[in-house]
């Protein structure tokens, strides 16, 4: 039995930035994890992510100039590995037709790493394919580019693009910043042990990349520094309690369990009660890390927002009742 006396408490009391990194796919197309186990999401310290993708503009249309085979590009801006890039309208970009029987060919209109235009043809076919580099198929893009559009001809004879030929469906054809909607994941536990931070996709970004791999994420986030709370006690974890209601019907009754999350907590005991490191946290989101034995791995790992209530006995030490609101559980961590 690990001995009240060996247990620790500690609260993220410092923040530290690091670069802005690509994430990797987990394998899943869903996951994508950085390179650390926790990320700060206190007020003015929160992730910033940012998925390869079309933030405004950068509508493929039909060239102005009415010339054969060609389309204009409108301006706009996307995120472009890690940094958000003002992309210049292209007019005029050559899309490449099919020969002889070879019928069918799709073109992808891409902006590239260094924020330019450029057209990717892929094989033509006798037949239209949905298979990225197969024969009558769309062509995997560079890594480091973002799809716009695609240009899909069914013909060898040179004419004005059509509406029509020109495809931009989200997460088809083209590529945004803001879909697949994604959620952020600022610690991971799965049966007690303790992953990387990261991002979780609503639905698979598409494979359209060289490689057949999905676009780039990148983040910038900061990871949370611990202090101990020296003198404190009565922790609780934030933790989902199950309650059952009943509704009677004829010959007897039907029951219902629905879930609850209730608040964590502790108790601090204070120096003043006024200038106590922990009380300019009040009010924030932060992490708390609580060891039944300091000596030994195990802990729990709660995220919440702090609420502070001082009392300040005539005869007594000053004490703060702290509570820890959280969106989800705490986690216990085995290893």
């Amino acid at each position: 039995m690990p001995s009240a006396s060996n247990a620790i408490l500690y609260y993220e009391a410092g923040q530290s930035l690091g670069p802005m990194v690509a994430l990797t796919d987990s394998g899943d197309h869903l996951n994508f994890n950085s390179g650390a186990a926790l990320w700060s999401d206190k007020s003015g310290y929160g992730p910033d992510v940012k998925p390869n993708g079309v933030l405004t503009g950068l509508v493929v249309s039909p060239a102005a100039s009415g010339t054969s085979d060609l389309v204009d590009v409108s301006g706009g801006t996307v995120n472009l590995n890690g940094v958000v890039t003002t992309v210049a309208a292209a007019t005029d970009k050559a899309c490449l037709r099919g020969a002889d029987t070879h019928i069918c060919r799709i073109n992808s209109i891409c902006v590239k790493s260094d924020g330019s235009i450029e057209v990717l043809s892929g094989t033509d076919h006798t037949a239209t394919s949905e298979t990225r580099d197969a024969a009558g198929g769309p062509p995997l893009i560079t890594v480091t580019s973002v799809e716009l559009a695609q240009v899909r001809f069914i013909s060898v004879t040179s004419a004005a693009v059509l509406v029509s030929e020109i495809k931009a469906i989200p997460n088809t054809h083209r590529e945004l910043a803001t879909f697949p909607t994604f959620e952020t994941e600022f610690s991971r536990v799965v049966n007690g042990v303790i992953g990387v931070a990261g991002i979780i996709y609503s639905t698979a970004p598409m494979l359209n990349h060289t490689g057949v791999v999905a676009k780039k994420a990148y983040a910038q986030y900061y990871t949370p520094a611990f202090a101990t709370i020296p003198k404190s006690s009565d922790f609780k974890r934030a933790a989902n309690s199950k309650s059952v209601s009943s509704t009677q019907v004829y010959g007897g009754t039907i029951g219902a369990v629905s879930t609850s999350l209730g608040q964590g907590g502790f108790k601090a005991y204070l120096n003043d009660g006024v200038t106590d490191g922990l009380l300019s946290e009040e009010g924030n989101k932060l992490f708390f890390k609580f060891l039944p034995d300091k000596l030994k791995s195990p802990y729990i790992l709660t995220q919440g927002y702090l609420g502070v209530v001082e009392s300040y006995p005539a005869g007594g030490s000053i004490m703060a009742e702290c509570t820890i609101s959280s969106e989800v559980a705490g986690n216990r961590v085995t290893s």
